[in-house]
């Protein structure tokens, strides 16, 4: 005889067996493309359509359909997918941005084109392919986890999936057939959600909203699992559907009990919540699509169309003029993720829930049902919930400010779906609930005059989180996070500042959408809202207000005038189009449109000119090039073409360990080089250059013609070591010499040189391992004021390690890091920038979306000191001031973006510079350049670090070498001593 326990213990298993197998299907996915696969629920529900068409409509044998579903139209669907979909995407190099996209994309398709085929109602009718009984889904669950887990550890298969997950590219040189390993993983996926589909449509509702979303909440089993361990997906599986089911069992009274039910009800929901939450994420690159280029603006005239187009409603009636006012309200909804997505770079795959809660409080307060505040009028409702739900945007914040890419869409989306089963779908938050419209504004027209209002309120907000130091911060932010924190940006209060402005949008978008159907309806606030959203705006301009409000009116007209379904089924073809096509479909049609006009940009006509002026203004011609007089040290004074930019020869022949400056061409010896001023070789004048520091020639890179950026400076190899360069028109002074152990002479305004005895920055007994490896075994370094310490060695020898932790993006296990006598062993990277230590990056941190001088100034203002004139002085010193510094900074050559990177870290005016590997990427006259310009920061006092393989780079510019070997400073000294010998340092 059965006991409830024992008959809920069975009933929980069943259901943890279902969502074991979308666990192993996920990640099978996972490991054989390295995707996890948002559209798993999707494909689960087409493939339970199928089977109810091919039994009920149809009259197939149940077992002929299945088979047919489950061996030929899931594993089909899988191989579409991943040889249409996500290989070109592999082919482009895996972009976890691109598929991340692409997988929501084939989702929203999928819902889409079953809502057009099936229609959007529920369907109680799915045949039963396998009883109620759970031993028999425990079998299948068995015989599966066993099988991939056997195929992955002991078979040649399970070797090259494993290879090309790792390494695509390196797998396919190595032999592996990459394309079959992926398309196998996918078929074996879909098979996996397509057995889940056909085994939960009879007990669930089946219908093309409810049964994807239902699936994808149990990806918290192979979230938990690591994506990694199907065994352990199975075991997280039953286990929740078992406790899921005795929880029916309890009965509390009081307000205790509607919560307990929701739990009961949801208990994989608040997995995937601590799970998304509480666990360390999975997939720690980015995931956001990345913007390759600075963003094209929109046209002149792109604005005043908007603007006419959004006052066509006006003139509408009845039914139309009800629907047009959806269209407002729902791009303001849409603006949230511009501010999100596109400003800040971060997923947000739940902003549909503070949408929601922006209806549901307004709701609320215009009811006097909120908690503590009295009843308040419809527009006084309104702007009280935006205040009380932005706060709320900490919740996908908080995740934001640790995780990245796929571990923030998990975050964000169990978020949405959180607030979704425990709010909106609860009687006690939503039962009885009208909203209505403000006093005057009743009428279908005079509301949308109101919607039109505060969009043009909510417009200029956007636009200002574009513009000025925030905007340029937030842009830095979003293209390159590490590079941004290495800039000083204080990257986790931004993310917070991004979801809490993103959500106060939403919520005032939400609650005019509310207003405007005269009703809190939770179905237009479901999660699968949040992903069409994100998807719409991702492919239509994630960094365009004018794209949200496109994306708005296309979601809005094509479901309105159309059967419901289209809007999705359309956004899912442009979404899966951003992975076909690079930079997406827009970019891919302005780019052919450019193939094809002949001869360039046709000429306007007269008439046409002259409204090209009335929209843009007069052509003030390209003023952004030009270079201002008198803004820096190095370029003020006359402009007669005899000032040098900094000091000469950064190691002369004369200094004390007797080592020599790598070869340069006679004549360039100043910190940047120049035309017109001349230094001296031993006494004698040295002919003037024809190129400048950077190798080149007249008429290229700064306005050298204006005698402004540059000078000659002191000669190559003088005995007495580093020169300076003449600072006076009327001709070279007597050039101050550096003698051993003295600093070189200072323009005026440099900070003092410390003495060289004095460290500035110092390492003490730095530990640091990763997992069972030592990386750091105890390191001790001092970096002195007015000297460039090298650091050299074999890879693997901990030389990244070191500077990391001296950087603050590795914390060391033991040991300190003191700048000065502050302790900073805790202090995060953007912290110590501001404090005065600055670092480049081995890879180049740029920003591709901001102009060079943008890139700059990203710098200068978030640095140590607030300089107004270290742009410019530093644009020039790095001879960045001509035409280049109003170009993006995407596209630009690779020694052009290193002197970026290097003028962004300068200009936060750093007492300390960190180099990992400067001189990757350069040709041997840049890499003469980048000696002389850090010889004469040397000379200024700054404190150097260069971690480099080029050791004749070393040789000449270093006081000091350290050669590491495993974890450890193993020979310390002058280059000329330390480098003398092969023997002694061994780096590559």
């Amino acid at each position: 005889m059965s006991s409830p326990t024992y008959d809920l213990t069975l009933a929980g298993l069943s259901v943890g067996a279902a969502a074991a197998l979308s666990g192993i299907g996920l990640i099978v996915t996972y490991r054989a493309t390295g995707v996890l696969n948002f559209a798993h629920g999707a494909i689960a529900m087409v493939c339970a359509y199928v089977l109810r068409g091919c039994v009920v409509e149809w009259g197939w044998p149940l077992w002929w359909a299945a088979a047919l579903t489950l061996l030929v139209v899931a594993p089909g669907l899988g191989v579409v997918l991943e040889r249409f979909v996500f290989r070109p995407l592999s082919v482009l190099g895996g972009d976890p941005a691109r598929s991340l996209v692409a997988s929501i994309g084939v989702f929203v398709l999928l819902v889409g084109g079953a809502a057009l085929l099936w229609g959007p109602g529920a369907r109680d009718d799915a045949p039963v392919l396998v009883p109620a009984d759970p031993w028999g889904q425990l079998a299948v669950v068995a015989v599966l986890g066993t099988a991939v887990a056997t195929v992955v550890r002991r078979t040649r298969f399970g070797r090259e999936l494993r290879a090309v997950v790792d390494d695509r590219r390196l797998a396919v040189l190595g032999g592996v057939d990459a394309d079959r390993v992926a398309a196998a993983g996918w078929a074996f996926g879909s098979f996996t959600a397509g057995l889940t589909g056909v085994l939960l449509a009879p007990y669930v509702r089946l219908d093309p909203y409810g049964l994807p979303l239902l699936v994808m909440e149990v990806v918290a089993v192979a979230v938990a699992a690591r994506m990694r361990a199907p065994t352990v997906a199975v075991a997280v599986a039953l286990g929740v559907g078992v406790a899921q089911s005795q929880l029916t069992r309890l009965h509390p009274s009081g307000w205790g009990e509607p919560l307990l039910h929701a739990v009961g009800a949801n208990l994989f929901v608040v997995a995937l919540l601590i799970v998304a939450l509480a666990l360390p994420g999975v997939g720690a690159r980015d995931a956001l699509p990345r913007t390759a280029t600075a963003r094209t603006p929109a046209p002149p005239g792109a604005w005043i169309v908007a603007g006419v187009l959004f006052l066509l409603p006006l003139g509408f009636a009845g039914r139309d003029l009800h629907t047009a006012v959806q269209v407002p309200a729902l791009g303001v909804v849409l603006l949230s993720l511009v501010v999100v997505t596109g400003r800040g770079g971060q997923i947000s795959l739940g902003q549909a829930a503070y949408a929601g809660l922006g209806a549901l409080f307004t709701a609320l307060l215009a009811a006097g049902r909120f908690p503590g505040l009295p009843r308040l009028p419809e527009l006084a409702a309104l702007a009280a919930a935006v205040v009380l739900v932005a706060p709320l945007g900490v919740l996908t914040g908080w995740p934001a400010i640790g995780r990245r890419g796929l571990a923030l869409a998990l975050a964000t989306f169990a978020v949405g779906v959180g607030v979704s089963r425990f709010v909106f779908d609860q009687p006690y938050a939503t039962s009885g609930l009208s909203l209505g419209r403000p006093a005057g504004f009743d009428d279908d027209r005079a509301y949308y005059v109101l919607e039109l209002v505060l969009l043009g309120c909510a417009l200029p907000a956007v636009r200002a989180l574009r513009r000025g130091r925030t905007g340029r911060a937030l842009a830095a932010m979003r293209d390159h996070e590490s590079g941004a924190r290495a800039a000083g940006v204080r990257v986790p209060s931004l993310k917070l500042l991004a979801f809490v402005c993103g959500a106060a949008l939403a919520a005032l978008g939400g609650g005019m959408l509310g207003m405007g159907l005269r009703a809190f309806d939770p179905d237009a606030y479901d999660p699968v809202r949040s992903l069409l959203w994100f998807a719409a705006v991702v492919v239509l301009g994630a960094d365009s207000a004018l794209g949200a409000l496109l994306a708005a009116a296309l979601l809005v007209g094509l479901d309105a005038g159309t059967r419901g379904g289209v809007a999705a089924a359309v956004i899912g073809v442009l979404a899966v189009l951003v992975g076909r096509f690079p930079g997406g479909p827009h970019e891919t049609l302005r780019a052919a449109a450019g193939r094809l006009r002949p001869g360039g940009p046709a000429e306007p006509t007269p008439p046409g000119a002259r409204v090209r002026r009335l929209l843009r203004g007069p052509d003030t011609g390209p003023a952004a090039a030009r270079v201002p007089t008198g803004a820096t040290a190095t370029g003020a004074g006359p402009r007669t073409g005899t000032r040098g930019s900094t000091r000469g020869n950064p190691r002369g022949k004369g200094t004390p360990e007797g080592r020599r400056a790598p070869d340069r061409p006679a004549g360039r010896s100043g910190a940047t080089g120049g035309r017109a001023g001349r230094g001296t070789r031993d006494g004698a004048p040295a002919p003037p250059s024809a190129e400048d520091a950077f190798g080149r020639p007249p008429g290229e890179g700064a306005a050298h013609g204006e005698g402004a950026a540059h000078g000659e400076g002191a000669a190559h190899g003088a005995p007495e070591g580093r020169r300076r360069a003449p600072t006076a028109p009327e001709g070279p002074p007597p050039v101050p010499r550096r003698t051993a152990g003295a600093p070189a002479a200072r323009p005026a305004g440099a900070p003092a040189a410390a003495p060289a005895s004095s460290p500035v920055l110092t390492a003490r007994a730095l530990y640091a391992r990763y997992g069972g490896f030592t990386a750091l075994g105890g390191v001790d370094l001092a970096l002195p004021a007015g000297r460039v310490t090298a650091v050299v060695g074999p890879n693997g020898a901990g030389k990244s390690t070191l500077f990391h932790c001296l950087a603050g993006t590795v914390r060391p296990a033991r040991g300190s890091v003191r700048f000065g006598a502050r302790d900073i062993t805790r202090m995060p990277a953007h912290s110590r920038t501001r404090l005065g230590i600055a670092r480049t990056f081995q890879r180049l941190a740029v920003f591709p979306t901001l102009t060079v001088a943008e890139n700059v100034r990203v710098g200068a203002e978030q640095g140590r000191v607030r300089d107004a004139g270290a742009v410019e002085r530093t644009l020039r010193l790095l001879g960045l001031d001509g035409p280049v510094r109003a170009l993006p900074a995407a596209g630009l050559p690779t020694g052009t973006l290193r002197r970026v990177e290097l003028a962004r870290a300068l200009a936060a005016g750093p007492r300390v510079l960190l180099l990992d590997e400067p001189a990757a990427g350069l040709d041997t006259a840049e890499v003469a350049a980048l000696a002389r310009i850090l010889g004469a920061l040397a000379a200024d006092g700054m404190a150097l670090l260069v971690v480099e393989h080029d050791l004749d780079l070393v040789a000449g510019v270093a006081d000091v070498v350290h050669v590491m070997a495993a974890g450890r400073i193993v020979a310390s000294g002058p280059p000329g001593r330390v480098l003398g010998t092969p023997e002694e340092a061994s780096g590559p």
